[in-house]
């Protein structure tokens, strides 16, 4: 586009390598000079930065759209760049007015009322997955990243025991880079894999109906029918992606800072009730979710930049929670800061429809880390990253040392073994 010569051009590209390194300086340096840009990487695309062109952007939905335009940027999820190769997801790629009822079904089951019920389910898995290094005296701290995928697994009714293979096949889709043999791997082997199984499992609970949230999307209408096979995998696969690795992504920095910040872990440990408002302040400084994609779907001036359409703009969260213009002193961990009107979880109508239980498993892993091994010590030299940072932040491997424990569960399995799935 000729016209885009008004517009600032950034060498800017958030799979990168440079990007994983120190992603906090290079969106500051963006927010500071350029908060709205255009880089020719992967294809070409806009860079939102700021709080202010992020909030007004996630809230157009007229202009900024999240539905899958195959046209735009090519096939697959809508709302990454480069776009992911996942089934369709609802509700997140609809725009209104056909995004409401399904969201309105999802909302059934993410509300925290709904939350509240999962409480002794969520738990039992910190309680199990701490069970498995307590004893030891040295562990991966990462391994309780496993929680909120044998949580969201359990809760949909599958076998949580595969929690690992369903992280293999939808977290490594935002936690590695494209193109490389990890992301190949998820993508011809892994999310085949999660196709199958998830889809084996509509059918099953179609003819053996359970307390679950499959069984719950099952019987739900929208605008007055029953969903279709489709549509419930479309909806199981968006809640499998989210589930398996926003939380771990938002715990797992959360853990090595604390490490870091002696002083402010023991507030942590002396006052647990301070922890619901810490994991506000970590989700604003950690955003789980690094950023997410748009569409533009009419030509249009955005804050003096030229977009056209059928262009890809990126809304960055992360960037946006670290705007000194909206947040004091943007760049330090408070964790007494209130309000906090962070957008970890996205803003507007498709704001994350788990955040409740995200946050509720997130409050209670670092509660029980805290109060069972809170004297952790993280080996920082071989701390192990996520290679690609752009999508999600978070790290792989945290080799820790720590006083050994008792574990709690006794003889009780992590993995009950009353779930049912077909061929079973």
């Amino acid at each position: 586009m000729s016209d885009q010569q008004r517009c600032p051009v950034v060498q800017f590209d958030h799979h990168s390598a440079e990007h994983a390194k120190d992603h906090v300086a290079i969106y500051r340096k963006l927010r500071e000079e350029t908060p709205v840009a255009w880089t020719e990487a992967h294809g070409g695309f806009w860079v939102l930065s700021s709080y202010q062109a992020v909030f007004e952007a996630s809230r157009d939905d007229d202009t900024f759209s999240s539905g899958r335009h195959d046209e735009y940027g090519g096939p697959g999820l809508s709302v990454t760049i480069p776009k992911a190769p996942t089934a369709f997801h609802i509700p997140i790629e609809l725009d209104p007015p056909e995004f409401r009822p399904y969201r309105k079904v999802v909302n059934q089951v993410t509300a925290p009322a709904a939350v509240e019920k999962l409480h002794d389910t969520i738990k039992h898995y910190v309680t199990g997955f701490i069970d498995t290094i307590i004893e030891k005296g040295e562990a991966d701290l990462a391994v309780v990243a496993g929680v909120p995928a044998a949580v969201t697994i359990d809760w949909l009714g599958l076998d949580p025991a595969q929690y690992q293979q369903y992280v293999d096949a939808m977290h490594t889709l935002v936690s590695a880079a494209p193109g490389s043999p990890e992301y190949q791997h998820a993508a011809e082997v892994a999310v085949p894999w999660v196709n199958k199984t998830v889809r084996e499992h509509i059918a099953y609970r179609r003819k053996h109906p359970a307390d679950d949230a499959t069984t719950h999307f099952i019987n739900a209408e929208v605008n007055g029918r029953k969903m279709t096979d489709d549509e419930i995998y479309s909806i199981l696969e968006l809640v499998i992606s989210g589930g398996v690795g926003t939380t771990a992504s938002l715990v797992t920095q959360a853990l090595v800072w604390l490490y870091q910040n002696p002083g402010e872990r023991q507030r942590l440990i002396d006052d647990p009730s301070m922890i619901d408002i810490a994991v506000e302040e970590f989700l604003r400084v950690f955003s789980p979710t690094q950023a997410l994609a748009r569409t533009v779907m009419k030509d249009v001036e955005f804050h003096g930049c030229p977009m056209r359409k059928g262009d890809r703009v990126l809304l960055s969260w992360a960037s946006a929670n670290r705007d000194a213009a909206q947040f004091k002193d943007p760049d330090k961990v408070d964790i007494t800061r209130w309000p906090n009107r962070h957008v970890a979880f996205g803003i507007g109508i498709h704001r994350c429809a788990g955040s409740h239980l995200g946050k509720a498993m997130a409050r209670e892993m670092i509660r029980q880390v805290l109060a069972r091994m809170g004297d952790y010590v993280v080996d920082m030299d071989n701390l192990v990253t996520y290679p690609d940072q752009g999508t999600n932040a978070g790290y792989h491997r945290i080799p820790v040392t720590f006083t050994p424990g008792k574990r709690l569960l006794g003889d009780k399995p992590l993995f009950p073994d009353h779930y049912t799935r077909s061929g079973k």
